[in-house]
């Protein structure tokens, strides 16, 4: 296929205007749109401090500045540094990680249009107090009053030229497949309007018609396009899942190219793909491809001499065909300029500890300097990618010490240097950018399946008569280990999916679509590649990988990537933010 020269790097540092993120629905009569209200509704948010050096108090002013009345408005900002909330009023104010929520008291809910709502809170700091960059009020982003604090950037970019962000100010592809699914469960209508990725996950899902795929990319891609008429800028959001040997440390998400199939993959896969992506009908959308989860990883921790080693994972690091097909995925999607490829690089509980960290970051940049490809096709990296662990545990933190003993000797955290996916991207992108990918990289988390609610959730921090109690206490991870990957029991739906949530976060974002299997939690024959993976079977007691633990998979699982009716119900029930 013909190729194009790599566009610009990406700018950083601007923000865009109000937008919100898509909130389409299937209807009755087919895909409707459902913004009128969001459209309606636009805001500016003031922002100023009366600083002493140790702490600050913050006042905050909203204004409607939209047709539409609010009738009960809950603001969000984050803050980069250490700032800790200490009390609030004129709102119920609460802090999750460097995330500030404040909702109304009720009796100053409603904010008419042209009118203002005034609300205040007292915080402690060390070092720097930068102002936040970016307000939203119910899902909105706001722009700046004039006033102190910061304001708005230029307008949005045009077509085809990369930004920064490119969920900023932008409506996200509501999957009608996933959505329909969705709204056919009991209360499934709270979340069938929420956008979720589109997966190609072997060859015939370009075309679609098979199971589980019932529709192509150019039927979604034109979808998109349907939907993106409501919205002065448009995400679309599809993971790119089939390299050869795919998934080398675990059966169940094998896939249907041998290890040896690297030609295929280029020529059957990633090629048409390209040609689709680069349909000049397709250009005014912002495509975010989301490149091969759950591969490098593998060769640094699932290969020999390491105890988790497997001979699959051991073959591919030999063969090559995982850097090969990545550099090669990378190169050809980049060279389409509206494409934003993020690089899947595995979460917290399995990169996180010092042996893994450097050594995942140089195989990346390695990568992605392979063959054709360059940093410059890399627009960020994903973590947490269909998987469970929190954004943000907001009871406890890594730096924490109880009766003399740090957190990090518990048995739960077992010396890793990380305990949710938020700090750890953080982190990761300063270690990214060291190995030489461009300071401009974001990082998306997905957050589909990471909200642990529920009556069990802990509302504050466990006892501190002794490290493990207090982290055990404090946890709102429910899994019985970090290790562990598949249909997780007592999972609740994460945060629901947002531009910008922190400073280099550019979204949460659900990308594996909640309700979808990660595995059977038996043996299905099936022609899709997929095996028996026993860290699905509720009954399996665990291997190295996650240092011997039961599994904790729900049990009456299909193969992956097909509707689980039970996990999705659960997924509802122990939703966090509830919904």
């Amino acid at each position: 296929m013909s190729r194009t020269t790599p566009p610009p790097r990406r700018r950083r540092g601007a923000l865009f205007s109000a937008g919100v993120l898509a909130a389409t629905a299937l209807g009755a009569g087919g895909l409707t749109q459902g913004t009128a209200a969001a459209a309606d509704f636009a805001c500016e948010v003031g922002y100023s401090t009366n600083d002493w050096g140790s702490g600050f108090t913050a006042n905050l002013t909203i204004t409607n500045t939209g047709s539409t009345a609010a009738s009960g408005w809950t603001l969000t900002y984050s803050y980069s540094g250490n700032q800790r909330l200490s009390q609030g009023w004129n709102g119920v104010w609460s802090q999750s990680g460097r995330t500030v929520t404040v909702e109304d008291t009720g009796w100053n809910g409603t904010i008419a249009p042209g009118a203002s709502v005034s609300t205040g809170g007292n915080f402690t700091y060390s070092g720097t107090n930068a102002a936040p960059t970016a307000f939203s009020v119910n899902g909105v982003a706001c722009g700046d009053d004039g006033g102190p604090g910061p304001g708005p950037g230029p307008d949005p970019d045009p077509p085809g030229d990369r930004v920064d962000n490119p969920y900023e100010g932008a409506g996200v592809y509501v999957n009608p497949d996933w959505s329909a699914n969705a709204a056919a469960e009991p209360g499934g209508d709270a979340i069938a309007d929420e956008p979720t990725a589109v997966w190609l996950d072997r060859r015939a899902a370009i075309t679609g018609g098979s199971a589980g795929n019932s529709t192509g990319l150019r039927e979604h891609l034109d979808n998109a396009l349907i939907q993106a008429e409501e919205h002065e800028n448009f995400v679309f959001q599809v993971v790119v899942y089939n390299l050869p040997g795919r998934d080398c440390a675990a059966l169940a998400s094998n896939g249907e190219l041998a290890a040896d199939e690297i030609d295929v993959y280029k020529e059957e896969f990633i090629d048409p793909i390209a040609e689709i992506l680069g349909d000049p009908a397709y250009a005014d959308l912002r495509i975010v491809t989301i490149i091969e989860i759950d591969s490098l990883p593998n060769l640094i921790t699932n290969v020999s001499p390491r105890e988790t080693a497997t001979d699959q994972c051991d073959e591919m690091l030999a063969n090559g065909n995982y850097v090969e097909g990545v550099s090669y995925a990378l190169d050809a999607l980049g060279a389409i300029p509206n494409v934003y490829n993020y690089i899947d690089a595995g979460h917290y509980g399995w990169i996180g500890w010092d042996d893994n960290f450097g050594a995942s970051a140089e195989l990346f940049h390695e990568t992605a300097t392979t063959g054709g490809a360059s940093v410059d096709d890399v627009a960020g990296f994903i973590v947490n990618t269909a998987n469970y662990g929190p954004s943000v545990e907001p009871h406890y933190s890594i730096d924490d010490n109880v009766g003399g003993r740090p957190v990090r000797e518990s048995e739960w955290v077992d010396w890793n240097r990380y305990i949710d996916n938020q700090s750890f991207a953080l982190a990761f992108r300063d270690e990214l950018v060291s190995q030489g990918f461009n300071d401009e990289i974001g990082m998306l988390i997905d957050t589909s399946r990471n909200g642990w609610g529920g009556p069990d959730r802990p509302t504050g921090p466990g006892p501190t008569t002794d490290v493990n109690a207090y982290v055990e206490g404090s946890r709102v991870d429910g899994r019985i280990q970090t290790g562990n990957w598949c249909n997780q029991s007592g999972a609740g739906l994460g945060e629901r999916p947002t531009a910008s949530p922190v400073p280099d976060i550019d979204a949460y974002a659900w990308i594996k679509p909640p309700g979808e299997s990660d595995g059977s939690s038996e043996e299905i024959p099936n022609d899709e590649g997929k095996g028996f993976d026993r860290m699905c079977d509720p009954t399996y007691e665990g291997n190295p990988r996650n240092n011997n633990n039961m599994s904790g998979a729900l049990p009456d699982a299909p193969l992956s990537g097909h509707w689980f009716s039970a996990q999705f119900q659960e997924l509802l029930a122990n939703a966090y933010p509830p919904l």
